[in-house]
């Protein structure tokens, strides 16, 4: 693989703003024997001239390809299918990562590792999870996640390239919401461990472009993505998983974004209706767990408009 150890992936969509710092955390990197495979989606601004410009000053191996949009999972399968390196490692085109994030990623005994990542919006930076082990299995985390106990972007992980290829892992290109977790997870499934790293190496960037963005209300349509899911550990004999995707991660999902929509000013029969073309009641209903969150779901099916004139008036406190 030409001794390439890493291959970050990089899609890009109208950067320009972004794009520079992202590039030049890229660089900084104290880390050897990497490639950068930038896939510009159809931008119509000068972030392709900008990345373009970037390189030509650095001995860094890298792929720069530009494509017709088709959304980012269409560009991060491209520069999977180009990669070289042992592993893969994703990087958004308006994050930032730090100059130790590859070197906490790779780690060649385990078919994955994991480095934490953090939220910032202005100067506000968001606590990250601290694992109180340094390797976890690949089972015990999809769990762990599936009942949301850990905050998880896929965004963390470094995934061995030969696992992606042996078992021909995409993104879906034909959605918008929950593409990126549903990859991790699949990938996650074919391999026994993971490292884990508590080091901060990655910033995620949260800015009003990035929330316009995932403020629509297909972001329910993550739930057909995690049936599918549950479908695929079915498949592989993990009936545990699938059922908590039913009984835990789809109504958490459903719920989430529900107030979500209602922190956000949606109309509440909007919400509302879209939720009943979707089925989402019943799914809703099938939450097995007890505690102040069971009791939330309990309220909200019992009288929907009552429970959105107290949580529009107390907000999260019920």
């Amino acid at each position: 693989m030409d001794n390439i150890k890493i291959s970050i992936i990089l899609p890009v969509f109208n950067e320009e703003e972004y794009i520079k710092a992202t590039l030049d955390s890229i660089f900084n990197q104290d880390f050897d024997d990497f490639e950068v495979i930038v896939v510009d989606d159809g931008s119509s601004d000068k972030t392709f001239d900008i990345v373009k410009e970037t390189f030509e000053n650095s001995d860094i191996n890298n792929q720069i390809i530009r494509q017709e949009n088709r959304g980012a999972g269409a560009a991060r399968n491209k520069g999977i299918s180009l990669a070289r390196g042992e592993y893969i490692v994703f990087v958004d085109g308006d994050d930032y990562i730090l100059t130790n994030h590859l070197k906490e990623l790779y780690n060649p005994q385990y078919d994955f590792s994991l480095s934490q990542m953090v939220k910032k919006e202005n100067n506000y930076i968001t606590n990250p999870h601290i694992y109180d082990v340094d390797e976890i299995t690949t089972k015990e985390f999809i769990k762990q996640e599936l009942e949301m106990k850990i905050p998880f972007n896929f965004v963390q992980l470094s995934y061995k390239l030969d696992i992606i290829k042996k078992h021909n892992l995409k993104f879906r290109e034909d959605v918008s919401y929950g593409e990126d977790t549903d990859f991790a997870l699949r990938a996650l499934s074919y391999g026994d461990s993971i490292k884990i790293s508590n080091e901060i190496t990655y910033y995620y960037l949260q800015h009003q472009e990035s929330l316009i963005n995932t403020s629509k209300l297909k972001r329910f349509d993550y739930i057909p993505v995690l049936e599918d899911l549950a479908d695929f550990f079915k498949k592989q004999n993990q009936d545990d998983l699938a059922e908590l995707i039913h009984t835990s991660r789809i109504p958490r999902a459903i719920f989430g974004n529900m107030n979500f929509f209602f922190y956000h000013n949606y109309d509440f029969d909007d919400v509302i209706q879209r939720m009943k073309e979707l089925n989402l009641f019943d799914k809703l209903s099938k939450f097995e767990g007890d505690g102040k969150f069971a009791l939330k779901i309990r309220l909200f099916l019992l009288n929907p408009k009552l429970y959105y004139i107290m949580w529009k008036k107390f907000k999260n406190s019920i």
